[in-house]
């Protein structure tokens, strides 16, 4: 019987693993490559609080753990495939077993959404991507083409820019969504091209990715673009899939949850990029990890009768 299980081991997974473990809660971490984390698909971040220079992504998660580990949080590497509501507890199937527990904390994060779009599932590993700092190298001295335009978009052409000789960045509207001195920094490359208010129709090629087509919705002109790489950032998908109708979800499958980061359902707590709190940064999913955190807390000792009045 654990006091919490923490689903995901992201900064929301490990902020939660963090405290729950200097509360003294009996916990475990279970994590796989899905809920793992999306800061890991980073180079570097600079707008996380205390690194006046930035710091590598993989350096913050690494420190995150190590804490985690240091208080005593306990990890598996096993998949939750499902929640089920056992008597007054939860039961918390995974791919390797079954586990009892008094509270829940879903921290699960998110996933790159897919454009739908022809060519994207035949040439992904091919010239399709949705992971720069993966697979840029891979495209050293190449043209390539970028879909997206919110601060993931232009976060990640940055990095491209390091390796690629063109890259054109393809975006729906006449204006990114992205950080004003992000935009600025994108827009200052020599070797970046913006194709506005534009649609990617179809990515083709015969055994690798050759070009792409696109469509200029305003003008109605369809025209191709030669390339040998697409990086694809419109979005995330939240990883709640194994909850099925078991919390209230949003109508993209986030969850949704109260100031507390209580779900609808007593017991179970959610934070980070599988909730419907914006916006989706590593310090609002540390931010929303504390809060669920005290809740849990405050449950357990409820349920055990050992509630502070």
């Amino acid at each position: 019987m654990y006091d919490v299980i923490i689903i995901g081991a992201g900064p929301a997974g490990l902020t939660a693993a963090i405290y729950c473990a200097r509360f003294r809660l009996k916990n475990v971490v279970f994590f796989d490559e899905a809920s793992l984390s999306q800061i890991l698909l980073t180079e570097k971040i600079e707008n996380y609080p205390g690194f006046s220079q930035g710091v590598l992504a993989s350096k913050l998660w690494q420190e995150f753990k190590k804490q985690a580990e240091n208080w005593g949080a306990n990890f598996l590497k096993e998949k939750v495939v499902a929640i089920e509501k056992e008597d007054n507890f939860w039961r918390v199937k995974t791919d390797k077993g079954s586990y009892k527990t008094i509270s829940v904390i879903v921290a699960s994060g998110a996933r790159s959404k897919r454009l739908g779009v022809e060519g994207e599932e035949k040439f992904l590993g091919k010239g399709v991507s949705f992971c720069a700092i993966c697979d840029a190298p891979f495209f050293k001295d190449k043209e390539i083409v970028v879909v997206g335009g919110g601060d993931t978009a232009v976060e990640e052409t940055l990095y491209l820019a390091k390796f690629i000789r063109k890259i054109t960045l393809i975006h729906r509207r006449s204006s990114l969504r992205a950080t004003k001195i992000l935009q600025e920094r994108l827009l200052s490359l020599p070797q970046v091209e913006v194709e506005w208010n534009s649609v990617l129709k179809k990515i083709e090629g015969k055994e690798i990715v050759e070009r792409v087509k696109i469509l200029n919705y305003e003008t109605g002109e369809e025209k191709d673009i030669p390339c040998q790489g697409v990086f694809i950032f419109v979005g995330v998908i939240p990883n709640t899939e194994f909850l099925k109708e078991k919390v209230e979800k949003d109508k993209d499958g986030f969850i949704i949850v109260d100031k507390r980061m209580k779900t609808n359902c007593e017991g179970i707590f959610a934070c980070g990029d599988c909730t419907d709190i914006l916006p989706r940064q590593v310090a609002v999913a540390s931010g929303s990890a504390v809060v669920a955190s005290f809740s849990a807390k405050e449950y357990v000792n409820k349920v055990k009768g050992m509630e502070y009045k």
